[in-house]
């Protein structure tokens, strides 16, 4: 059969694996042409914990992905997040090499190269050298040097950096799935991909990514990510802060928060009640839908006071004019946005994923964006073929061993 251009992805968060698998058509349109999705077991905080459980979370979202498209996944771009991420910004500084003075994309690539020179500890590796700005002699701020001239060429980069281990984890994990790697993306730069516009990045943003287990802050300004840090809360805080504050189970709790849940209880009507199942044979109760977001309100207050303590390290607070853009499954309970505008004093939003087609109704809130982000990445960054569409034999098969597991 024909080859298409067809890009796979793979989400490791902290509470889910996501796979999505998408296709280009010539006019540079993406669709997402199948999904699938798996627990994150073996997986907290983003690190591997149980190598087993892992490799099974992948490989279930991979073929359910794979069994609704018709796609034989080989590589995928992976995301990664977790608190064993660095950031640290660099410089890189080279003579111009052409006789003529004339900076080439050579150039670029050894003062890129050079800011990788950065001294890290034996036990991290670099994962991206993200360009923030260049300086040709005494002009800064330019965007892309190549065709200047010049003598000296200067870049400023934000180096991210992971634990050794963790990623040879990850590593490992996908080689037992038989599976590739295309890219591995931060997720935040993968996020930005799909959820900020080139006047977020210009005027400054903070991204915020309400995960499970922890919260990704990124700052973003004059068109470059210039700082990243992780808040070691997220929404599963938020689920067991619930079933302590109201005698429940883990499970019952988050039930309660996804249909009960508000972030301020200014914002519920304190007349409306709720049925809370007891545990250890204690008889179910009633309680105010008041109550349930007093337990959640300061828990959120925490993660965004400790986002803000982490924003004020940059000292770029009062240069962010587009505000704060939130996403996660974190951001999803009303008055979200209300309360990131009351504690960071700045205009708030969830923004809306942009730049593909086609997105199943089932992938469509802000917590599945981070797996479209990394979708669009690897458009941009391999846009040629990277999949084929499996022989109708081989996909026949698949079929058979998808039923054959759920019988």
């Amino acid at each position: 059969m024909p080859a298409e251009n067809i890009v796979a992805a793979l989400d490791i968060g902290t509470t889910k694996v996501l796979a999505v698998i998408g296709e280009m058509d010539d006019q540079g349109a993406i669709y997402v042409i199948g999904h699938g999705w798996a627990p994150a077991e073996g997986l907290r905080r983003g690190v591997v914990v149980d190598m087993d459980k892992t490799v099974r979370s992948f490989r279930k979202a991979v073929d359910d992905a794979e069994m609704v498209s018709g796609v034989e996944v080989d590589r995928v771009t992976v995301g990664i997040a977790g608190e064993h991420l660095r950031s640290i910004n660099s410089t890189g500084v080279v003579a111009v090499s052409r006789s003529d003075n004339e900076i080439t994309a050579a150039d670029v690539e050894k003062a890129i190269q050079a800011a990788r020179t950065v001294a890290i500890p034996v036990d991290r590796e670099i994962i991206h050298v993200v360009p923030q700005g260049f300086s040709v002699d005494d002009q800064t701020g330019i965007k892309d040097p190549v065709g200047m001239s010049g003598v000296r060429l200067e870049v400023e980069a934000h180096i991210v950096t992971a634990s050794v281990t963790s990623a040879k984890n990850i590593y490992r994990a996908l080689d037992r799935c038989h599976l590739g790697v295309n890219h591995v993306v931060l997720e935040s730069l993968a996020l930005s991909e799909v959820l900020l516009t080139e006047t977020d990045l210009e005027a400054g943003c903070v991204l915020l990514d309400i995960g499970g287990d922890i919260t990704n802050l990124s700052i973003f300004y004059n068109g470059a990510i210039r700082h990243t840090a992780i808040v070691p809360l997220g929404s599963r805080n938020v689920t067991n802060d619930i079933a302590i504050g109201l005698r429940t189970s883990v499970t019952q709790a988050e039930e309660l928060k996804v249909a009960h849940g508000a972030t301020m209880s200014s914002a519920v009507d304190p007349t409306e009640m709720i049925s809370v199942a007891g545990v250890a044979g204690r008889a179910e109760k009633e309680v105010s839908c008041s109550v349930l977001a007093a337990i959640i309100e300061p828990r959120m207050e925490e993660i965004y006071s400790l986002a803000v303590r982490e924003l004020r390290k940059v000292m770029l607070a009062d240069s962010l004019t587009a505000g704060i853009v939130l996403t996660g499954g974190g951001a999803l309970l009303p008055g979200t946005v209300e309360l990131a505008e009351q504690v960071f004093d700045m205009p708030a939003r969830i923004e809306s994923v942009k730049g593909i087609t086609h997105i199943p109704d089932d992938l469509g809130s802000a917590a599945h964006a981070a797996g479209l982000g990394l979708l669009a990445y690897g458009f941009s960054c391999e846009p040629d073929q990277t999949l084929h569409r499996g022989a109708v034999k081989s996909w026949l098969s698949k079929l058979e061993n998808w039923i054959t597991k759920r019988l």
